[in-house]
């Protein structure tokens, strides 16, 4: 099974991959504002960072559970 075609069933089964998804582009598009700013304070700049971390955080458990989902299908 291809990669989007795993997606796309995580999509439609899994609450937790939805709400990853939804956070981890929201968490994108706050980067994206910040990312618009010619200079950023100190205190942006920690925010920015945490938003980073916080967005690589959710990637990662994406990728988690499509592992696990190609492993075993039947699971989730």
């Amino acid at each position: 099974m291809k990669e989007q075609e795993v997606v796309e069933n995580l999509k439609k089964e899994s609450e937790e991959f939805r709400k990853l998804l939804e956070e981890h582009h929201s968490l994108e598009h706050l980067l994206a504002e910040i990312d618009k700013k010619v200079y950023l304070t100190p205190e942006e700049e920690i925010e920015r960072k945490k938003i980073q971390k916080q967005k690589l955080a959710k990637k990662d458990r994406m990728a988690e559970l499509i592992r696990d989902f190609k492993r075993n299908p039947h699971v989730n």
